[in-house]
């Protein structure tokens, strides 16, 4: 038996509904509607996201006070057009290149993802 299993994947943002709604646009993800029946969060509880299809996990974005600042120890990965991503707001760290087979954005806070070429 292991001693834990994944449950869900959390970012820490400024601005962090802004940053949920990004992603939702980016993967055709969905704010989860508070279980209480309410309109929306407070403004300082976490934002999670959730893909609808069932496929992805859910990711939760957690409000913080300080940008930013180092290289990311942990990422996420996704299969996508990086020019779409690109149009949507995020920022291009390195293009795909010999030997390299994705690409490496940032989120609109900065966060570094890798985009890898859709699959058939």
């Amino acid at each position: 038996m292991s001693a834990a299993r994944f449950k869900d994947l959390a970012l820490d943002a400024l601005d962090h509904k802004a940053l949920a709604d990004w992603w939702c646009t980016a993967m055709g993800y969905e704010r989860v509607p508070p279980a209480d029946g309410a309109a929306d969060r407070p403004g300082n509880w976490p934002v999670p996201i959730r893909d609808p299809a069932g496929r992805g996990p859910l990711i939760w974005f957690n409000p913080v006070s300080e940008p930013k600042t180092v290289k990311n120890r942990m990422h996420l990965d996704v299969f996508g057009d990086p020019d779409a991503l690109l149009s949507l707001g995020a920022t291009l760290v390195r293009r795909r290149s010999d030997g390299i087979e994705w690409d490496i954005l940032a989120d609109p806070e900065g966060n570094e993802f890798c985009v890898f070429a859709p699959r058939p």
